[in-house]
């Protein structure tokens, strides 16, 4: 599951997500991780009490850890050793947290103060779009499943496809249309890949799962975003490889589901 592609400069950052094959709200982590080629340990899916650990992580009995950082809330998480208090593990949650962490460290987040908060912002966005496809399917309660909403998941599907996909779709458009003189269409913040390029081509990757027939309509509204941005994000050499492999788990029950009802019809 690790990546070592890089000779060791940074600490041994652990990812702790849910165990099991599907790419889940953990996949915005890795693809920064495998993009940059940096080691990290994919700690839930490596371990066999994998679910242990992340259930006493979020325990609702906890105030925190032994390394002083406050209780989390939901995975995924970083712990990152050495980097916290008097020199004990950092451990952080929230994915666009552990984004702008990362993306500082791993050179994926913009070479200027304007433009890390330009990828910040971009990747937040797509972070937006990524929850609004999940309440597709779950419209009413997490906790329930899909048969007992589904009345609802159809009306719901039914503004995400009409309003919501192009609403957001066209914004990326524009952003890469006004950073084409840097980007060439390639990038949305500047001339080089960042963390915002990585979270929007995961989300554009998951939608075309979940709504092929959706999605295939609607490239060609969006020629840059589809032919040119999407193309060079996944065939960057490290990405490329990384989607190629057994790391990259597929879609499934997860965040991205296709429920052929829910589809254009």
């Amino acid at each position: 599951m690790s990546s070592s592609k890089k000779a060791r400069t940074h600490p041994q950052y652990e990812l702790l997500y849910w165990p099991g094959k599907m790419p889940g709200r953990g996949e915005f982590i890795r693809l920064v991780f495998e993009a940059a080629g940096v080691s990290y340990r994919d700690v839930s899916n490596e371990e066999e009490n994998g679910m242990k650990i992340i259930l006493d992580m979020i325990s609702p009995e906890s105030t925190g850890d032994s390394d002083s950082n406050p209780p989390v809330f939901a995975p995924p998480a970083l712990r990152i050793p050495g980097e916290g208090k008097d020199g004990k593990a950092l451990l952080i949650y929230q994915t666009p947290s552990i984004l702008s962490y990362l993306g500082d460290r791993l050179g994926l987040a913009g070479e200027d103060e304007a433009e890390k908060a330009w990828v910040l912002s971009h990747a937040l966005t797509a972070l937006d779009l990524n929850n609004e496809a999940h309440d597709t399917h779950h419209p009413i309660a997490v906790a329930e499943f899909y048969e007992d909403q589904k009345e609802e998941s159809l009306k719901k599907a039914k503004n995400f496809r009409e309003v919501r996909i192009p609403k957001f779709l066209g914004f990326f458009e524009r952003v890469l249309k006004g950073n084409e003189k840097q980007g060439e269409g390639k990038y949305l913040v500047g001339s080089k890949l960042s963390f915002a390029d990585t979270t929007v081509w995961h989300v554009l990757n998951g939608l075309q799962f979940a709504f092929p027939k959706e999605l295939g309509s609607r490239k060609k509204e969006f020629p840059t975003l589809f032919e040119t941005f999407y193309q060079s994000v996944q065939e960057q050499s490290r990405l490329k490889e990384y989607l190629a492999s057994d790391r990259r788990f597929p879609f499934s029950q997860g965040i991205y589901r296709y429920y052929p009802e829910l589809d254009r019809q």
